[in-house]
């Protein structure tokens, strides 16, 4: 139940940070789940480290670091995902 839990948090978290990012991502469903699940593991972890709680406790810090890691990967990613007009 923990992974389909994890994945289901990762694609709400890349839902917001989605909407949150301003210009046109393209990429579907899959990579948003995807990039909220990495930006959720590593501003998670990071958020819940300056916190001092345990990584699986469910804190505002992990929430938000969770969003601001999810909010870098998306801006890592968005730049790939482009298409060169030629």
């Amino acid at each position: 139940m923990g992974i389909l839990l994890f994945i289901v948090f990762g694609f709400a978290v890349g839902l917001i940070a989605r909407a949150l990012m301003p210009g046109r991502q393209s990429m579907g469903l899959i990579m948003t789940a995807v990039v909220g699940m990495v930006g959720s593991f590593i501003g998670g972890l990071i958020g819940n480290l300056i916190s001092g709680r345990s990584l699986f406790d469910l804190t505002s810090a992990g929430f938000i670091g969770s969003l601001l890691g999810a909010l870098l990967v998306l801006a890592a990613v968005t730049p790939m995902m482009r298409r060169r007009a030629i």
